[in-house]
């Protein structure tokens, strides 16, 4: 195994014309992550000493994306000022890296690569100065070719419109993805001329350079194809993301997770879930977000950036985010808990009930066509269809205290700031703006009157 220090460098300067796009093509999404990040993701595993990251196109969207990125004290920005080809992109991050290294190239726009492919490219520099990831796909159009000599020994990569009819046949490819000596590549690229169709400095041309110098250049195979998949086009990006999808899917049912439908799922960041949950159809999950075991999502929620314990069951179209759900709650359909909330175990929101920045302690129940924002609700309380906390003044929120086993009728108000004690009753249809002692009865209502005698008004006839 090398022990050369490591150095990364990744292509990113491309501008995807075919994307169609005024977003830089790196930054278009993968399960919600910009394609370049998750590459840097993946070459972060190898402890690389530095990533740098050659931008060009959109240079400013690019960086401002990684602004909050947890390693970027690890990344140097190097910038093509010109779109000369890959091989001058690789060129121009080359000074920033002294000394004896290997380099390891990776383009932008190949997501699904593994750190583990990545890492037996590394690993294959103690014997080759030169190590290429390649594939062998039944339908290689596009794409540049591996020319081999009569022992099988890698000779060169030939770009497709440079290609004979006999090179376009070959099916082994090129994935772009190349490890290097420094100091080779460095002798290497000084004798890449743009004699091209493209007029471009190519890096694969390095490969017939390494051949010619007598070097042996040792050439990989990915576990999958998929790994080595480029995107040029939303056709494309949709394609990676299926994949991508399946791939997280398999890795979580291998992990005791029943998925009804794997292929209608989507998951989205760091997402853990535990054994014997069961998720159904168009489930969209946003990490962070942990899901214990026993838990049951229906069709068509969306959880987001929330922590949901054992045994809970989360009914269809519920939208969850940022929210912390205790053991055994049950939640839905149609309800909606937004950031801030935090429901104990056993609590019930039931349909189309909205919570924000809300506690709700053991066993309390929110059934029907409530809002609960700046509020604490006690054990055990029910609070019935149609209440609202009236949390918001037009300039200032405020805050609704409730204790435990209090039942709230339908239909009332309660306007912050207010407390009702434990044991309180709230008779329906009051509007509540004063603080409620304990065990007492509280009602706000208009004395009902019936007049006799009195008419509908009627449209006029003209």
């Amino acid at each position: 195994m090398s022990q050369k220090p490591l150095h990364i460098v990744i292509l990113a300067a491309g501008k995807g014309s075919r994307m169609r796009s005024d977003t830089p093509k790196v930054l278009h999404c993968i399960a919600n992550t910009p394609l370049l990040m998750h590459v840097v993701d993946s070459a972060l595993v190898l402890q690389p000493e530095k990533i740098h990251i050659v931008v060009g196109h959109g240079k400013e969207q690019v960086i401002d994306a990684f602004k909050t990125y947890p390693s970027i004290e690890l990344i140097n920005w190097v910038e093509q000022t010109e779109q000369l080809g890959t091989g001058h992109a690789v060129s121009q991050a080359l000074p920033s890296i002294s000394g004896s290294a290997n380099v390891l190239m990776l383009t932008a726009d190949v997501p699904l690569i593994k750190a583990r492919t990545l890492r037996a490219m590394v690993d294959a520099m103690a014997t080759s100065p030169l190590v290429l990831l390649t594939a062998i796909l039944s339908d290689p159009d596009g794409l540049g070719r591996i020319t081999r000599d009569d022992t099988n020994a890698v000779t060169g990569i030939v770009e497709q419109k440079e290609a004979n009819a006999n090179e376009q046949a070959i099916k082994e490819i090129n994935s772009g993805i190349i490890c290097a000596d420094k100091e080779s590549l460095d002798g290497w690229l000084s004798k890449v001329n743009n004699s091209n169709a493209q007029k471009e400095f190519y890096l694969t041309d390095v490969i017939g350079l390494a051949y010619a110098d007598g070097n042996p250049i040792a050439a990989l195979h990915p576990t999958d194809n998929a790994e080595v998949m480029g995107i040029n086009s939303r056709v494309q990006l949709a394609e990676v993301e299926r994949l991508y999808q399946r791939a997280r899917a398999r890795a979580l049912m291998e992990q005791g997770v029943t998925f009804i439908d794997p292929s209608r799922v989507d998951i989205r960041g760091d997402v853990q879930i535990g054994q014997d949950t069961v998720i159904d159809i168009n489930v969209v999950i946003q990490g962070p977000t942990r899901i214990g075991s026993f838990v049951n999502i229906a069709p068509n929620c969306v959880i987001t950036a929330s922590t949901i314990e054992d045994n809970a069951n989360i009914h269809p179209n519920t939208v969850i985010d940022s929210a912390s759900l205790g053991a055994g709650v049950n939640v839905g359909p149609f309800a909606r808990l937004r950031p801030g909330t935090v429901l104990g175990d056993n609590v019930r929101i039931g349909n189309f009930v909205e919570t924000k920045n809300a506690q709700l302690d053991v066993g309390a129940k929110v059934n029907h066509l409530s809002y609960v924002g700046d509020a604490t609700v006690g054990s055990n309380t029910n609070v019935g269809a149609g209440v609202i906390t009236c949390n918001y003044d037009g300039a200032n929120k405020h805050k609704t205290t409730i204790g435990k086993d209090v039942f709230v009728g339908s239909d009332c108000q309660l306007v912050a700031p207010v407390t009702i004690a434990d044991g309180a009753t709230i008779g329906a249809g009051s509007t509540i703006t004063a603080n409620v002692g304990e065990n007492k009865l509280a009602i706000s209502r208009t004395k009902q009157r019936q007049i006799d005698g009195w008419h509908r008004p009627a449209k006029n006839k003209t």
